[in-house]
């Protein structure tokens, strides 16, 4: 059971190719800071590899044989991926699943106000946060302004390095006695949140000045109305790239490593086999709304993976409701999603012997959950033996672990949800510090590793 940290055992060539591909992780998610982003960065990826639209095949009244890739896109913020195999579609599918969303400021949908001679933004917060994470950060504003007309408009301020940026303000130590005699949770409240965009105002105007100054240059650079704001979906996330941390450049500082760093690492790993034809048919599932129970047209309780297998087996010829059916119940998946990893600053949140280390690989998660395991997908051991095998041939380290301590608290994934299907899912992804904070640190080799990993499942399950 002794482990030994990555470091210790990669070659220098292999060390060499785990910053490699770190450097390209940090482009992707320096690029990708919301789910459609990310959904057409990973879309980006899988046509330099010969992935077509699966819409645009059955259009074209095609048929897919093994070797086939399609891709399917789902409203921009969630998406599909597969590689047919050359056996059957009924035997089964190996899949890696992962979310795009990560926790964040939403506008509301009426949210630009003056007050004081400010220009104000009022937000909703996506996902679990801790609020006074948020407080005098440089903030961007990235997403889409849809129109009545049905055009868009896409919005991504506050990246480049001539953009402005922008910032929820905090009281002063001077003045902070009261605060300082209240709990967090009270000290920072959701409806405190409000987004500081502007202070200059419009000449002319007597009321409502700066306000009006803004929406005359949203108007000017995005041919936006005030009124657009309410088919608007405009997200505030940290600005700036992801970067390395540390004097030996060993781990990466970036927004949305929860989950995107599984996205990525699933995705690139099914794309470094394009050339392949596997046995049993490739899936990566890149879905939406994880963080606030998967719900939704483009989270994992919708319908979009089961309907695109349906179109999938009717384009190699062998849909039957009996048979999409015999498909998902004989397919094994990771559900690729972090973990907590042990935190020096914090040891007393994990039990030690089972908590996850930076260094040591993938975590595989048996269950997640809270407490009494409630709301977990608990994997079976004879789904984790098998993975124990196939990782030990390919010589990928791996780590199992818990997400801290029984009665600390807990977490969940889409797992239980692809587990309904009598699939065997268990969940295999990156420990991370700083989870579901504005920016979230993890090991470079961790990274690299759970790619590693997520080939090897492919290959060889």
């Amino acid at each position: 059971m002794e482990k030994k940290s990555l470091w210790l055992t990669y070659s220098p060539e292999r060390k060499a190719e785990c910053f490699a591909f770190n450097e390209e992780y940090k482009a992707f998610m320096s690029a990708a800071k919301t789910e459609r982003e990310s959904v057409t960065e990973v879309i980006k990826m899988a046509k330099a590899k010969g992935y077509r639209d699966l819409y645009e095949v059955i259009a074209e009244g095609g048929r897919l044989v093994p070797g086939d890739k399609v891709y399917a896109n789902n409203r921009g913020k969630a998406a599909m991926f597969v590689q047919i195999g050359s056996e059957d579609l009924e035997k089964g599918l190996k899949i890696l699943g992962a979310h795009v969303d990560s926790p964040r400021l939403d506008f509301k949908q009426n949210p630009l106000y003056e007050d004081s001679e400010f220009a104000m933004v009022k937000t909703h917060y996506y996902g679990g946060i801790k609020k006074f994470q948020w407080v005098t950060l440089p903030l961007a504003i990235h997403g889409i302004i849809c129109k009545k007309d049905g055009t868009s408009v896409n919005v991504n301020i506050g990246e480049d390095a001539g953009d402005p940026v922008f910032g929820i303000s905090d009281i002063l130590p001077h003045l902070g006695k009261d605060q300082n005699g209240k709990s967090i949770g009270e000290a920072f409240t959701g409806e405190d949140l409000n987004l500081n965009i502007g202070s200059i105002p419009a000449e002319g105007e007597e009321k409502n000045a700066v306000k009006k100054n803004i929406l005359n240059i949203l108007k000017d650079k995005y041919g936006m109305e005030e009124e657009d704001f309410l088919s608007a979906e405009l997200e505030v996330v940290p600005a700036g790239p992801a970067r390395d941390l540390g004097l030996d450049r060993s781990m990466v500082y970036a927004y949305g490593h929860d989950d995107r760093v599984c996205a990525y690492t699933s995705a690139a790993a099914q794309f470094a086999l394009a050339d392949t034809i596997p046995d049993r048919a490739y899936v990566t599932l890149l879905v939406d709304k994880e963080e606030i129970g998967s719900v939704g047209a483009t989270g994992m309780h919708s319908r979009f993976f089961e309907n695109c297998m349906a179109e999938i087996m009717n384009l190699t010829g062998g849909y039957s409701e009996l048979k999409l059916r015999r498909c998902l119940s004989n397919s094994c998946m990771l559900s690729s999603d972090v973990s907590a990893g042990f935190d020096p600053n914090f040891p007393g949140v994990h039990e030690k012997m089972n908590a996850p280390f930076f260094g040591y690989g993938p975590v595989l998660s048996k269950f997640t959950g809270s407490r009494g395991k409630g709301g977990s997908n608990d994997a079976g051991p004879e789904f984790i033996a098998s993975l124990r095998d196939i990782f030990e041939k390919d010589e990928v380290a791996f780590q199992m672990a818990e997400l801290g301590k029984v009665d600390q608290g807990g977490g969940g994934t889409i797992a239980y949800i692809l587990a309904q299907y009598s699939m065997d899912v268990i969940d295999v992804g990156v420990a991370l510090h700083n989870m579901h904070a504005p920016w979230e640190l993890a090991s470079k080799a961790d990274i690299f590793e759970t790619y590693r990993a997520y080939i090897s499942f492919l290959t060889k399950m």
